[in-house]
């Protein structure tokens, strides 16, 4: 059975730093990882242009004052369940960071092969 998400559901927003590590790997790609593990729906990481954090330290993409540590942005849009259950899992995973959950209405989800083992939450449970 493919994963299928209408209507209600809840978009979590993970904002953490470029440089943010988690076992070696960069945290943002341990994230994409660790959802997809979970059978999550799909996750869509974002590299921000310029944003800053609780130390109010500017990170840009300006070449005169050029950072490394750039802003990223985790999205994922699923069902309250599983959202739910992820949460406790960035708990351990994110030590410097904000994250964020709003409701939102999905009007359309769709995969066009079914037969992908990574959308069968049946197998991932």
């Amino acid at each position: 059975m493919a994963v299928k998400i209408s209507g209600e559901a809840l978009r979590l927003r993970i904002f953490i730093g470029e440089d943010a590590r988690w076992h070696h790997k960069p945290l943002y790609h341990a994230i994409v990882l660790k959802a997809r593990e979970m059978g999550m729906a799909g996750a869509t990481v974002m590299r921000a242009l310029e944003g800053f954090g609780p130390t109010s330290r500017i990170h840009t993409v300006n070449l005169l004052d050029l950072s490394s540590d750039m802003p990223i942005l985790v999205e994922i849009v699923d069902s309250k369940e599983y959202v739910e259950k992820f949460l406790p899992v960035l708990d351990t995973m994110v030590d410097a960071g904000l994250i964020t959950i709003d409701p939102v209405k999905v009007v359309k989800y769709t995969h066009n092969q079914t037969n992908d083992p990574h959308i069968d939450r049946d197998n991932s449970q």
